[in-house]
């Protein structure tokens, strides 16, 4: 029984070799195989035995295949922007085609391009799927599915359009420009009608400063809206000399031919009690006296109010200007001796219409087309029809005691020359914009539904003004730029290493396709090898689990490179010469055991 055990024992060991054999040579075939894993032989034995200690019966030798897919092979660059390998834990998600019903593969090799169909091909032919990416960005709601991931799909029959969402504007304005000053006279120009607020400037006051912006539409059209600035006295209650006296600080009030000595005349906001100024006499009870119109402008900045009802100056074209510094207070000058404000050779005040008495002007009320609130009170009274609304610009931080000589108002024109809107902006005293951010922390003028008259779909987008200023000096743009692109055709694909699907064009802008999700296994040595250097999911190796590359154990995805076999063809030619001598000592064992056995057929 011994003797027949042990050729059977040379035989299987024969066998067991020959096996060992085959998988070195398919490793050795497969060394430059791209995603190919490994294999080889793990030898057990197979034992039998007697009831007696001194009888043995030999056994034989069994032998299990090891697959070695864990473990990563070399990465090596190539020049196909498609070309992808995974770096760390992972396959890629393939099929043999879309038809209906057909099975998921998994593998690593990479080597992806384009068929004719614009569907995404490795060189098994085997067609990879991933997670479409939304106009958000978002991936599906199920991506921890299958049913989550499609065919990578990359063909555009035609271009890509980019519209316009947000652009930005980095400006200086001049502070030293002359003020339009709402319904009074500016240089002899009419600005607005005297007793009504005066805003918004007319179109046919020059413009301090202008600047065009292109923005694209849904089309891929360009359309250049037109940015006006105006600097403008501002929203406040406030009253201005007539222009046809030239008076600095050291001018003589009585030397203007209306007015006499004794003159006098009371001024007053809504929020302090009116003080009454005489002129080149002693004063009274409850008077001040004054005799230059450094005087005046130096008492309604210092005294009136504690110094913090009125702002008074001498503008540059020789006028003096009385503003209420709190935008909700009115303003009421009123003669009580002669005629110093409005009679004729005085300091030429707009004509009241209530006689010796001028209110300049009302509070900046809303024009109730959007809603009111603490930091955004004002808006505008304009002619129907006009789409001007001060919601669409950004809140004031400071909406009660702005900056009387920051103001400046700002209209967007459509290419056709009609108003989008009109709003005004203000600037603090350090030069910076006195705005406050909205619930996103953006400082924005937010412009809604704009039709182009074009076909184009009704057209949303912000402009950031937050690096706008106001400085003495040149008019300057620093920089504007806006997102958005005309038309553009396809220039190229490419995956990323976050594992996107990336679709470049000829106009610079790109457009995130797919996001291709690593399928991780909790034993990916136990998957079952198809041909194609690809795998299927098995009850050893556990069910599959798809993961964002670089989250939750999951792999990198290298862009532009593949990996290699995973084969060390020194380590392979070892294990041949090893399965070669083993193989001739299993033939050997035969031969002897033949020999043994032709000795026992000779007895006689």
């Amino acid at each position: 029984m011994s003797l027949f055990g042990s050729l059977y024992t040379g035989v299987s060991a024969l066998s067991a070799q020959s096996q060992s054999t085959a998988m070195i040579s398919n490793n050795i075939a497969n060394i430059n195989t791209i995603g190919f894993k490994r294999s080889e032989a793990a030898f057990f034995s197979l034992v039998t035995t007697e009831s007696r200690s001194s009888l043995y019966s030999p056994g034989t030798v069994s032998i299990n295949r090891t697959q070695r897919v864990d473990q990563q092979g070399p990465i090596t660059q190539t020049a196909s922007a498609t070309d992808a390998a995974i770096s760390g834990n992972g396959f890629f998600p393939v099929k043999r085609s879309t038809d209906f019903g057909q099975e998921f593969l998994y593998t690593r090799a990479g080597q992806f391009s384009e068929d004719s169909q614009g569907l995404l091909r490795n060189a098994s032919n085997f067609v990879l799927y991933g997670w479409p990416i939304d106009s958000s960005g978002n991936l599906p709601a199920n991506q921890g599915d299958l049913t989550s991931v499609v065919a990578v799909d990359v063909a555009f029959l035609g271009g890509l359009t980019r519209p316009t969402t947000t652009a930005e504007l980095a400006i200086n304005l001049d502070a030293d420009e002359v003020d339009y000053n709402n319904g009074t006279l500016v240089g002899g120009v009419q600005v607005g009608t005297a007793g009504f607020l005066g805003l918004p400037i007319d179109s046919s006051s020059p413009t301090h400063f202008s600047r065009g912006l292109t923005v694209f539409d849904e089309l891929g059209s360009s359309q250049t809206i037109t940015m006006e600035y105006r600097k403008i006295v501002g929203p406040m209650a406030n009253a201005m000399s007539g222009s046809t006296q030239v008076l600095d600080r050291d001018t003589t009030i009585t030397n203007l031919s209306g007015i006499v000595a004794g003159d006098s005349f009371t001024v007053q906001t809504s929020g302090a009690a009116a003080q009454e100024y005489i002129i080149g006499a002693a004063a009274g009870a409850g008077q001040i006296r004054i005799d230059t119109v450094g005087d005046l402008v130096d008492e309604l900045n210092n005294n009136y109010g504690g110094g913090t009802e009125l702002d008074a100056q001498i503008t540059s074209e020789g006028q003096v200007l009385m503003q209420a510094l709190n935008l909700n207070d009115s303003l009421i000058i009123a003669e009580t001796n002669g005629t110093p404000l409005f009679g004729l050779n005085s300091l030429l005040f707009p004509n009241p219409s209530t006689p010796a008495v001028i209110e300049a002007y009302a509070p900046f009320t809303l024009d109730g087309s959007a809603a009111q609130s603490a930091t955004n009170p004002y808006g505008y009274t304009t002619a129907a029809g006009d789409e001007n609304n001060q919601a669409d610009f950004p809140d004031f931080t400071d909406a009660i005691t702005p900056n009387t000589q920051g103001w400046w108002e700002l209209k967007l024109l459509h290419p056709d020359g009609s108003v989008i809107t009109q709003g005004l902006l203000n600037f603090n005293g350090d030069g910076t914009l006195n705005a406050t951010g909205d619930s996103t922390g953006n400082i924005d003028i937010e412009l809604s539904n704009i039709e182009w008259g074009n076909g184009s779909s009704p057209q949303s987008f912000t402009i950031d003004v937050e690096r706008f200023s106001q400085f003495a000096g040149n008019f300057d743009v620093i920089f504007s730029d806006q997102n958005g692109a005309e038309l553009g055709l396809r220039t190229g694909v490419e995956i990323t290493r976050e594992g996107i699907v990336v679709a470049r064009f000829s106009n610079g802008a790109s457009a995130d396709l797919y996001k291709i999700p690593m399928v991780t296994f909790a034993n990916a040595n136990g998957l079952q090898e198809v041909s194609g250097t690809a795998y299927t999911e098995t009850e050893e190796s556990g069910e599959e689990n798809l993961r964002e590359a670089g989250t939750g154990g999951a792999g990198f995805v290298e862009p532009s490179t593949l990996e290699s076999s995973n084969v060390d063809l020194a380590d392979e030619f070892s294990k041949l010469i090893i399965s070669q001598r083993a193989y001739s000592a299993g033939t050997r064992l035969i031969n002897t055991v033949d020999q043994m056995t032709e000795d026992l057929l000779r007895l006689r």
